[in-house]
């Protein structure tokens, strides 16, 4: 069965960082091409990074420069470091694994199958 559990969320001020963390299970992780999404209130969810399976990222322009998405595949755990953190970044984060996808790392959201519960990150002073 595949699982996918987020943690890592909280409360930070503006400026400051989270490291968020997925582990998955029931896959091989370095066979597939991973993602991390946000969702924030009234809004759609959109890609934030993606990671393919030789390394390869990809990064949402409102994030490159600030979050880091990196893999373990010894853990089977999916990082994604949040640096400079801004009260826009406030959201529902969610793991995410394109098991059907052949293709390079993608930010569409239409390509991952399997999604995690979730993580809240709120980023205020």
């Amino acid at each position: 069965e595949v699982q996918l559990a987020e943690s890592g969320g909280g409360l930070v001020q503006p400026g400051g960082s989270l490291r968020l963390s997925c582990v998955a299970s029931g896959f091989p992780l370095s066979d597939n091409v991973m993602g991390w999404f946000r969702q924030a209130p009234g809004k759609e969810r959109e890609g934030v990074a993606t990671i393919g399976r030789v390394y390869g990222t990809r990064y949402a322009d409102s994030v490159k420069g600030r979050f880091t998405i990196s893999k373990d595949n010894g853990k089977t755990t999916l990082y994604l470091q949040m640096d400079s953190l801004k009260p826009e970044d406030t959201a529902m984060y969610y793991c995410a694994a394109a098991l059907d996808y052949e293709g390079p790392p993608t930010l569409a959201r239409g390509e991952y199958n399997y999604w995690g519960q979730g993580t809240q990150v709120t980023v205020s002073s």
